[in-house]
């Protein structure tokens, strides 16, 4: 291919190179598979800059996978329990994974059953968030489960986002009161 994109046909190595260097540009084989090969003429410097910075640009806009923990005992009190499962609840709107870990100490691991059940509890009550990725195991002293969430980290962050613009276009008039819902 020619500086402009061009198809130039079948041409010489030597004639290749020499409208290479008449045009200021890089002779770079495309296909060298092909038969004949397939050149192009282009700044190779520029092209290399270009493909790194779309490069970049993917990196910046994909989404990291984070793994939050979360601590638990067998013999929780109920309320700790509803604020412990509220935060697995806003990992997982947030579209983070969550380990839930319970640690048994002194006779409580005699009877990791009491764990199970707890953590096949709490599976249950953030069905709708997220899914069970790895069955709870005995880990020495801890049990261990992890739960992904339905939406991924990208979507969670998209919805979140409208959901402020959409908060910000709802100012309320001069006469109007706040409504009960917001804030």
């Amino acid at each position: 291919m020619g500086p402009n994109g061009e198809q130039v046909g079948i041409v010489s190595i030597h004639d290749a190179l020499k409208l290479a260097q008449e045009a200021d540009l890089d002779l770079v084989e495309v296909a060298a598979t092909a038969r004949p090969p397939v050149c192009k003429l282009m700044d190779y410097g520029k092209f290399k800059y270009e493909s790194a910075m779309k490069a970049r640009e993917a990196r910046k806009n994909q989404a990291h996978t984070i793994i939050k923990e979360i601590k638990l005992r067998p013999k929780i009190d109920p309320h700790d329990y509803e604020t412990k499962k509220g935060h697995v609840v806003r990992f997982l709107k947030a579209g983070d994974k969550v380990k839930v870990t319970i640690m048994f100490r002194g006779r409580e691991q005699s009877r990791p059953e009491l764990g199970f059940r707890l953590l096949q509890r709490l599976a249950e009550d953030v069905t709708e968030l997220g899914f069970v990725e790895s069955q709870p195991k005995q880990d020495g002293r801890n049990m261990i489960m992890v739960i992904g969430p339905h939406k991924k980290k990208a979507e969670a962050k998209a919805e979140k986002a409208a959901a402020r613009a959409q908060r910000g276009g709802e100012e309320p008039s001069a006469g109007e009161e706040p409504s009960a819902q917001e804030g």
